[in-house]
């Protein structure tokens, strides 16, 4: 029996052994590597190619929503599941538009989580039950007509990445080196979010990263 590779993502470190004395239960899973931040987890992805990577999305420096984009980007045969404590439609719409094939709770029981990581495997779909109404909400509500666009809708992922790291309290000089950018691109990208949101320093940028969970 081929075993079924699985990364595990996650910044707390008793969930996460918690997470692979789990699934290591399992007969037909094997946990070939962790990671707790997005950017090991796109290292750790090219390394072991693994059928599946559980991802948490709220980590320091580079967030999880940003590690699936760049993994599906590199490597899109590879399977996604998130695991967090985010209900929020944004949240669940954004990481499906970006490549994850399944989105859990950490709320959920241990059943559920195995059940959707086979599922997803198995090349499906998986939704918690509280979060899967909020999707079908979000589809119907889409066909009555487009929506307003709110400011936070114009970020771009870069923009994000650039808040995140700000609210972390980097400056931009490191913020450049973490990203592989120019300390120039780093203020081009943070001008243009401060404009789109009508932010005008530091604080007022990590005050709106804290609202929108990012840290």
């Amino acid at each position: 029996m081929v075993k079924k590779k699985i990364i595990i993502v996650e910044d707390h470190t008793i969930l996460r052994a918690g997470l692979t004395a789990l699934l290591s239960s399992n007969p037909e899973f094997e946990i070939v590597a962790e990671a707790d931040n997005g950017k090991d987890a796109i290292l750790r992805a090219g390394e072991y190619r693994p059928d599946l990577i559980i991802m948490d999305l709220n980590m320091p420096g580079l967030s999880g929503m940003d590690a699936i984009s760049e993994i599906k980007n590199r490597y899109p045969e590879i399977k996604i599941l998130v695991l967090t404590v985010h209900k929020e439609e944004e949240y669940v719409l954004t990481c499906l538009e970006r490549g994850a094939s399944g989105y859990v709770l950490k709320d959920a029981t241990h059943t559920e989580l195995m059940a959707g990581a086979q599922m997803v495997l198995d090349g499906k779909t998986y939704l918690s039950p509280e979060v899967t109404q909020k999707v079908v909400n979000s589809v119907v509500n889409s066909k009555g007509g487009s929506q307003p666009t709110t400011a936070w809708e114009t970020v771009t992922q870069r923009e994000r990445q650039i808040l995140k790291l700000v609210a972390e309290g980097h400056t931009n000089k490191s913020m450049a080196e973490y990203l592989c950018i120019s300390v120039k691109t780093v203020e081009k990208h943070r001008s243009s979010l401060m404009k789109k949101l009508d932010l005008h320093n530091a604080s007022m940028l990590t005050s709106y990263a804290m609202e929108k969970g990012l840290i």
